[in-house]
């Protein structure tokens, strides 16, 4: 299992993660197979999305802040139900495959950790399963 640390630096905000993704395949003597990167933390969450357009993370961002707003009448005593809500709807690990030492995504596609309660420093824990 290979651990990678990100620096969030808002609140709220999607993070490409795609090329450190990547490297860790590069690094490793996987070359078919899938890559899982799994988020363990319940203020955060990861998701594969469009890369070509930075609105789209926007749009996502706004919209679950419509959904789920930082203001209800929320029960927890931290104050950031919220952030735990958006966290489950993006869940917390991805799988992706691999070959030929390669990430398999889609011409728009990347991945994205998603910080719900930041700036905070996070780990992304990465497993590589051979085929």
């Amino acid at each position: 299992m290979i651990s990678i640390t990100i620096e969030t630096a808002h609140k709220k905000e999607m993070l490409d993660i795609t090329s450190k993704l990547q490297k860790t395949v590069a690094d490793s003597n996987v070359t078919d197979g899938v890559l899982v990167a799994y988020v363990p933390h319940t203020t955060a969450g990861i998701t594969i999305n469009e890369n070509a357009d930075p609105d789209v993370r926007h749009d996502i961002l706004a919209h679950l802040e419509v959904l789920i707003p930082a203001n209800s009448n929320f029960r927890h005593l931290e104050g950031n139900s919220d952030a735990h809500i958006q966290s489950s709807i993006m869940g917390s690990s991805v799988m992706v495959i691999i070959e030929n030492g390669k990430l398999v995504l889609g011409t728009w596609q990347s991945v994205f950790f998603c910080e719900f309660d930041g700036p905070r420093t996070r780990k992304i824990y990465v497993q590589h399963l051979p085929a």
